[in-house]
């Protein structure tokens, strides 16, 4: 039979197949090309997630205009989130080039304490050769401040643009969500209050006792007279991020540092104040905060902030627990969802299989005991 000019060579199988081949090509090359601005998109993503209980009070309960209320949640994340943490993260970088330029101060600090201590456990090019690796460290963990101006103005425009829209169409946004995501109604609920649990204990958690333990931390080294606290405060909120470890990594040195300087009441002082306060607000801090906005776990923090600050440089401190936090529950959810299906559809093929395969083993292991027997 010859083929029509409107005769299509696939089947209807085949054109299903290929269509969901063109979605996954399209949708790697979109994510391809949009890799460089995904902080942008999580961003937005994590503030619209911070953000919406204002706007649903504002906009849903008080009925005040919808768009004013965002407008008035941009400009908030503005001037109270983006900019205060951009001015920190440049501070941060440009001390940081500073000290990675003049090292003299740092070897004499350090050949200090190793009189102090009578012995020598460094030598001048090592010390050198590891501020020079740091400097460049963490100059690629910030790779927004480093790189152009043009750069962070894009970022920062996109994740407000996109923020815009979520709150302007959300009803349209969640609908959608609903529509494409792959779960059902119940689990797309736990989904929502798991990451709301996890932005809070993450986002508005750590952010909260990294700026109590900054402000406290550089408190103390300015009152035992330890130069440049402001700089010090920024180290100590960042550093506050990594669990257990944290600010001690500031006072710490802070202290031993006073203590080569021939101050050892001051650095007595500063050891008192961390062990004895630093440390133990930031525990009060933590099991206040896992009652009111939920636990995580030390261990997913910790790895979280390993490949967080690798993929998205010094932003990864926040994403990085976050997402790792949403792939453990994605994979609770897995389960679960897998847990029901074969409750719902114990005599399917894939059932009847694993009964067969179960029944065969059960028939070996017996044959292999009455062997044994014999």
């Amino acid at each position: 039979m010859p083929l029509t000019a409107d005769t299509n060579i696939y089947t209807p199988r085949q054109r299903y197949l290929l269509l969901i081949a063109t979605l996954v090509v399209l949708g790697l090359l979109a994510l391809f090309g949009l890799l460089q601005y995904l902080t942008a998109f999580l961003g937005a993503g994590i503030l619209y997630v911070v953000l919406r209980p204002w706007f649903t009070a504002l906009v849903h309960n008080r009925g005040w205009n919808r768009t004013f209320v965002t407008v008035l949640l941009l400009l908030f994340a503005v001037v109270v989130l983006i900019i205060p943490f951009f001015a920190l993260t440049s501070l941060l970088i440009d001390r940081v080039r500073v000290l990675a330029q003049n090292t003299d101060q740092i070897l004499q600090t350090v050949q200090q304490v190793e009189r102090k201590l009578g012995m020598q456990v460094t030598e001048q090019a090592q010390v050198r050769q590891l501020l020079q690796q740091g400097a460049t460290r963490v100059s690629q963990w910030i790779p927004t401040l480093a790189s152009s101006v043009l750069n962070v103005i894009v970022i920062v425009g996109l994740m407000l643009f996109t923020m815009y829209y979520l709150f302007m169409q959300e009803e349209e946004f969640l609908a959608g969500l609903h529509r494409y995501l792959p779960f059902r109604d119940k689990t797309m609920d736990e989904l929502s209050a798991s990451l709301k649990n996890n932005v809070n204990a993450n986002v508005l958690g750590q952010a909260l006792v990294a700026l109590v333990q900054g402000v406290l931390t550089g408190l103390t080294l300015w009152i035992f007279g330890v130069p440049t606290p402001l700089f010090w405060t920024v180290i100590a909120f960042f550093m506050a991020f990594i669990p257990v470890l944290g600010t001690p990594l500031v006072w710490g040195p802070a202290a031993i540092f006073q203590f080569a300087q021939g101050h050892p009441g001051q650095g007595i002082g500063i050891l008192i104040v961390g062990v004895v306060v630093i440390i133990n607000i930031d525990n009060l801090l933590r099991i206040w905060l896992a009652k009111s906005m939920g636990d995580i776990h030390p261990w997913v923090t910790l790895v979280g902030l390993t490949l967080g600050v690798e993929i998205f440089g010094i932003v990864g401190l926040v994403m990085g627990p976050l997402l790792l936090s949403y792939f453990i529950v994605l994979m609770q959810v897995f389960a679960r969802e897998n847990r029901v299906l074969q409750h719902l559809m114990p005599d399917t093929t894939t059932g009847k299989a694993e009964e067969i395969l179960d029944e065969d083993a059960k028939i070996r292991d017996e044959a292999s005991e009455i062997r044994r027997i014999q």
